[in-house]
């Protein structure tokens, strides 16, 4: 994190193609309680054209930082929870991993169930290692890979189209 006396300038893409920006001049972002910035706005085009607006509406030069910040912001506007820091979130929530690196599992363990289980348990199951393992949601592109492979496999013996 930057010193105090550097204005930052936090970026993220949002789910419209555009991006979102947050910028802190007067003291550096916090998490908790979570400090607001001192300026925000959506709808750039481009991470270049969102650091310009956000300049000019500073007044003066922003060093970028980790899209994290923005993020947060953008879900307290939208009245949620800002959602735990990066470093917080790998130590807190330790992920388990779809598949050892030292043996392959089968579709049922990258699951997490028990042989045998029905469609819908395998449905469910998936639809939840999905969200654990997306890339888009702090997850391992492998992983991911890992956990679809399973659930196809799964389905297909199963009788289900995936």
């Amino acid at each position: 994190m930057p010193d105090l006396a550097t204005a930052v300038c936090s970026i993220t893409p949002t789910q419209r193609r555009r991006y979102f920006w947050a910028a802190w001049w007067t003291s550096a972002p916090q998490h908790s309680p979570f400090r607001k910035p001192d300026a925000s706005n959506g709808g750039a085009r481009t991470p270049e054209e969102a650091l310009e607006e956000a300049q000019r509406v500073a007044g003066r030069h922003l060093v970028v930082i980790e899209p994290y910040w923005a993020r947060a912001w953008n879900r307290v506007l939208r009245g949620e929870q800002a959602p735990p820091l990066p470093t917080q979130r790998a130590a807190a929530t330790e992920r388990p991993r779809a598949i050892d690196p030292t043996q392959r599992a089968s579709s049922w363990a990258v699951l997490g169930l028990e042989a045998g289980a029905t469609i819908d348990e395998v449905k469910r199951a998936f639809r939840k290692r999905a969200l654990e393992t997306h890339p888009d949601q702090g997850g391992d592109p492998d992983d991911f890979r890992a956990v679809r492979r399973a659930y196809e496999r799964l389905a297909a013996k199963l009788g289900v189209r995936a």
